[in-house]
C-alpha cells in the first residue's frame, strides 16, 4: 500500500502523514530528505523531529540514494514515511541546474532524471513488498495553486514538481490533499479506518 499525501505550505500535510503512521502497526522508519542549510530550515527540521515518537527510526542519507534506500529498508520495516518528495526534488534540481539564461531544452534531461528518481522510489518499493502488508507514505508539496514564480528557475521547479506529483499520485494506491489541516481524499484504498485512511 502506497499513500501519497499532498498539500501546500503550512497545510498540515506532514502532521497528517505522521498521524497515519502512528496508527499503523509494526516497525516504522522516517526517511528525512531535508538538509539544514540555514537556521530557518534547521528550526523546521527540529520541529519535525520533536513530533516523532521515540520508537521510530530515522534515515538521513543523501538524496541521490533515496530510491535505493526505500527499496532496501522496505525489507526491514513495516512502514516507511518519506518527508518530503519536494525537498528530494529540490536537491536533485539544484545539483542538475543549468544557468538562469538556458532555454527550456537545457532542462529536458535534468527533468527526466528527477522524474525517473521519483518513479524508482514508488515502483522499487512496490516491487520489493509485493503481496505483503507493508506500507509507504510519501509527503509532497502542491505547488500549482499559488502565485506564478517571478523567476525562470522557480517556474522550472514548479513545473517539474507538478509533473513529479502526477507521477507519484498515479503510482500510489491512495492520494490525499490536505488543506487547512483537513484531508480531502482524491484516490482511496480498499480498507477504511475511523480516521478515513486505509
Amino acid at each position: 500500500m502506497i499513500t501519497f499525501v499532498l498539500g501546500g505550505s503550512g497545510s498540515g500535510k506532514s502532521e497528517f502523514a505522521e498521524r497515519l503512521a502512528r496508527e499503523a502497526p509494526g516497525k516504522i522508519i522516517y526517511l528525512a530528505t531535508a538538509d539544514a542549510a540555514d537556521a530557518e530550515m534547521a528550526s523546521r527540521i527540529a520541529l519535525h523531529k520533536s513530533r516523532r515518537p521515540a520508537s521510530w527510526d530515522t534515515w538521513e542519507g543523501g538524496v541521490e540514494t533515496l530510491p535505493r534506500a526505500a527499496r532496501k529498508l522496505a525489507g526491514d520495516y513495516d512502514l516507511l514515511l518519506i518527508d518530503s518528495l519536494t525537498t528530494y526534488i529540490s536537491a536533485l534540481f539544484v545539483s542538475s541546474r543549468a544557468s538562469e539564461d538556458d532555454d527550456e531544452t537545457a532542462w529536458a534531461e535534468p527533468a527526466e532524471k528527477i522524474l525517473k528518481g521519483v518513479s524508482e522510489i514508488f515502483t522499487g518499493f512496490a516491487e520489493t513488498v509485493r503481496d505483503t502488508p507493508k506500507r509507504l507514505i510519501v509527503v509532497s508539496d502542491e505547488v500549482g495553486c499559488g502565485v506564478v514564480p517571478a523567476y525562470r528557475m522557480g517556474r522550472r521547479f514548479r513545473d517539474i514538481q507538478g509533473r513529479a506529483n502526477q507521477t507519484a499520485a498515479a503510482l500510489s494506491d491512495e492520494a490525499v490533499l490536505v488543506a487547512a489541516g483537513i484531508p480531502l481524499w482524491l484516490k482511496t484504498g480498499i480498507i477504511e479506518t475511523e480516521s478515513g485512511c486505509a
